[in-house]
């Protein structure tokens, strides 16, 4: 009986074995598409990136100060070539899916109503809407953050996917980039009013 018992579980051994050998190379080809899935998403993730910092920094060219201190046919030209690479980079269509729970899906939605209420006031007051801005990025910040928290907006982006909080991040940098920039030209336009034989009219 030990005998019997002895060569049916050497047998099971064996099948296992075998299951487990035939197994392996199929789990090793899946752990190979796992990491090159991942790959792929993180290389189109960065595509998106650059494509969006591409487009704000043409954008920032045809805004730049410099360029009122150029003749017209220099700005004309520099404009056309800025719409035409604006153009040309709008041709590349990249897109990441999210794959997002429900909790999830209510968390970026709250989320990206705080920052479009923060957004909306840009009119009334710069400095203000920056602060708030700046308020929100500290939220997304795990190191210490330098200013202000906003805690309901931390309580908020918690609950969103690790990709959406990324991304999150890097709207808030812009926007903020673009409030300060905003902030430098209009600080510039009242430092040239404000020089004497400076008068402008209005016709």
């Amino acid at each position: 009986m030990a005998d019997r018992s002895g060569r049916l579980l050497e047998t099971l051994d064996n099948l296992e074995l075998r299951f487990v050998t035939t197994l392996c190379p199929t789990l090793k080809k899946c752990e190979c598409c796992h990491f090159r899935v991942e790959a792929l998403r993180e290389a189109a993730a960065s595509m998106e990136q650059e494509k969006e910092t591409l487009l704000e920094l043409i954008q920032s060219v045809q805004n730049s100060q410099d360029m009122k201190h150029i003749s017209d046919g220099e700005r004309e030209e520099l404009n056309l070539t800025a719409d035409r690479l604006i153009g040309r980079t709008l041709t590349v269509t990249v897109s990441v899916e999210t794959i997002r729970s429900l909790q999830q899906e209510e968390a970026l939605s709250k989320a990206t109503a705080l920052i479009d209420e923060a957004v909306s006031k840009i009119l009334e007051d710069l400095r203000s809407t920056k602060n708030s801005l700046m308020a929100l990025y500290n939220a997304c910040s795990s190191d210490a953050p330098q200013g202000p928290v906003d805690q309901k907006f931390q309580s908020i982006i918690i609950g969103c996917a690790l990709e959406d909080q990324k991304k999150i991040k890097s709207r808030l940098e812009k926007l903020i980039r673009n409030v300060s920039n905003a902030n430098r030209s209009i600080t510039l336009l009242d430092q040239q009013k404000a020089k004497p034989g400076n008068y402008n009219h209005v016709y």
